[in-house]
């Protein structure tokens, strides 16, 4: 989090022949890299799965939900008969989300359930249904793609198409290696995601793009100087919103700034 090593002219730390930084352990930004590409690797997995389960000459299990009245039933079998887990994922505030909503608010006390929601469709009213009697319910906000997912005790899922002329339908899919790829990628979401407390009490400056970007060249270990030509503003202008953002965060340093943002979800680890 503080000034790069000398010797680099960008103001970087200083990197082999090969792009990787000198010492032999992965950095954060390294780490960081290889998470995305892990989560782009399986939601392609997913889209494949998918589409050849739709595919199949099935219909009575792959037949897709684009009714609201039978998507709405599709997901309430699938939450009411679940035993041990459901996780969900929510990524706009949308007549799924209001669907999913309705049958986790409905869901006699017994699964845990893993919500998993976008910053849009965070509110204060999913922190009610999270300290309802009886709930075991543990909820997070993500920055990350989301796909609107319900998985049911890690053997049933109800996928929705999420672009093209098939958007709005949802896939049902019981094929245990095709629910285990939509679990590796929920779980893959959930572990960069905040609690959802912590995102209610979040300035809204902590949420932007700037932010984001700020705190990415704060972790990579960029000097205030190249950092501030990178986002093509003044240095003054960039030191001001690192102090803004530090004060955002409660932190006394820049390396406390980044834990914390790391903590908060604000940045992949």
């Amino acid at each position: 989090m503080t000034s790069a090593s000398a010797g680099s002219p960008n103001g970087r730390p200083n990197e082999r022949p090969n792009g990787r930084p000198e010492t032999g352990d992965a950095t954060p930004a390294e780490h960081a890299a290889h998470v995305e590409k892990t989560l782009l690797q399986a939601r392609a997995l997913i889209e494949s799965t998918v589409s050849l389960y739709r595919r199949r000459p099935d219909p009575g299990t792959t037949a897709p939900h684009s009714d609201v009245a039978v998507l709405g039933e599709a997901v309430e079998q699938l939450v009411f008969r679940a035993r041990h887990s459901v996780c969900v994922a929510l990524p706009d505030a949308d007549v799924f989300a209001l669907i999913a909503r309705k049958a986790l608010a409905e869901l006699a006390p017994g699964p845990v359930v893993r919500l998993l929601c976008a910053p849009q469709v965070a509110d204060a009213e999913l922190g009610a249904l999270a300290r309802s009697p009886g709930a075991r319910f543990e909820i997070r906000v993500s920055e990350a793609e989301l796909r609107d997912i319900v998985i049911a005790d890690g053997t049933t899922a109800l996928v929705r198409a999420g672009a093209g002329s098939a958007k709005g339908q949802a896939t049902l899919v019981n094929d245990r290696a095709a629910v285990r790829a939509l679990e590796l990628l929920f779980a893959g979401a959930w572990s960069g995601g905040r609690k959802l407390d912590d995102h209610l009490a979040l300035s809204p400056r902590l949420l932007g793009d700037l932010t984001r970007r700020i705190l990415e060249r704060l972790r990579n270990g960029y000097t205030d100087d190249a950092a501030a030509r990178d986002l093509n503003m003044s240095l003054r202008t960039y030191r001001r919103h690192v102090a803004e953002i530090m004060r955002e965060l409660n932190a006394s340093s820049r390396f406390q700034a980044g834990v914390r943002a790391v903590e908060l979800g604000l940045l992949l680890e």
